[in-house]
């Protein structure tokens, strides 16, 4: 471990660029989980639990030379042709006044800071879209009812669209799939006291053009309160979103409870509506003590770094237990 000081804030945006640039399991970054018109993009957030020191949407309190803690973050949502995601994040907490940028705007924005504009897929990407198409578009994330009748013509469960819509019925998803979906979800805190979560993801395999995860979004994707600590989701955004998972688990937390239990809690929140569902959090205290929760599978590996373990240290949680 380097024994120069690094904040927080560099400290996540440093790792989810280094997972961004590799590929992390085609998960994360370019050349991955391309949607349903063969495009991947890009979703990613950073939340700042004090972000001391930093001017830009500080409060400057009258006749004082001090800034007030805001809970600043940034974030970018369905962003397209742009490859660093947690930079141009990173790059809406620094440089605006707003959190969260979209779409074709939000790669506008990034061209304003200089960010090369390219190509997201790759061989890999397109090859994949291409296997999906030659087998009729299946499976996707247009909506069937209980009967296995159709809501979109031509019928979403035989055939790829472009669809239209024909009646609206129930139906209930399926959220216990784990072969579409991941996310790297990142919690620093550095010698300040400075509490930092960061995700980024390029979202659900053959997603619907346009949708956005939970990634991005504050208190579903990632919190963090340098009063109390942060947590990290990561799992079947569509649903998870709903819960607030990140805001809940920090929330315990500042009632009392411990890292694992506000993960437990926030969990089965989730578990209690939709028993099956796919998804784990990560939480981290303010003093650092951290724990895991996990549905729908059967172990969730996570790594820590602190100068009591001395370097990285891969831990697991067993979702059973």
């Amino acid at each position: 471990m380097s024994q120069q000081f690094i904040s927080a804030l560099d400290a996540v945006t440093v790792g989810c660029t280094a997972c961004e640039e590799n590929q992390c399991n085609y998960a994360v970054g370019f050349g991955g989980t391309p949607d349903e018109s063969g495009e991947t993009t890009l979703d990613a957030m950073i939340f700042d639990g004090y972000a001391r020191g930093y001017i830009k949407k500080r409060d400057v309190l009258q006749n004082s030379h001090h800034f007030s803690a805001t809970m600043d973050m940034g974030a970018v949502g369905g962003l397209r042709r742009i490859k660093s995601a947690m930079k141009v994040a990173r790059g809406v907490l620094d440089y605006t006044t707003h959190s969260f940028i979209v779409g074709d705007l939000a790669t506008e924005f990034a061209k304003k800071l200089k960010f090369p504009e390219e190509s997201l897929s790759t061989n890999y990407s397109q090859s994949i879209w291409q296997d999906w198409e030659s087998a009729d578009c299946q499976p996707n994330f247009w909506r069937p009812t209980f009967f296995n009748s159709q809501n979109v013509e031509p019928d979403a469960t035989k055939s790829c669209g472009p669809y239209e819509p024909i009646a609206l019925t129930s139906y209930q998803a399926d959220y216990s799939s784990s072969d579409s979906h991941d996310t790297i979800g990142m919690i620093a805190i550095d010698e300040n006291g400075d509490v930092v979560a960061g995700t980024s993801t390029n979202g659900l395999i053959h997603k619907i053009a346009g949708r956005v995860g939970d990634s991005p979004i504050a208190g579903a994707g990632a919190y963090a309160d340098n009063d109390v600590g942060a947590a990290v989701a990561t799992g079947n955004g569509d649903l998870m979103m709903r819960f607030l998972p990140t805001f809940l688990a920090v929330e315990e937390m500042r009632r009392g409870a411990s890292p694992a239990e506000a993960a437990k809690t926030a969990i089965g929140r989730i578990k209690e509506k939709y028993p099956n569902f796919y998804g784990a959090l990560l939480v981290s205290s303010k003093d650092g003590e951290f724990a895991a929760a996990c549905n729908g599978m059967d172990s969730f590996p996570f790594a820590v770094a602190n100068k009591e373990l001395g370097g990285v240290v891969l831990k697991t949680i067993d979702c059973n237990a």
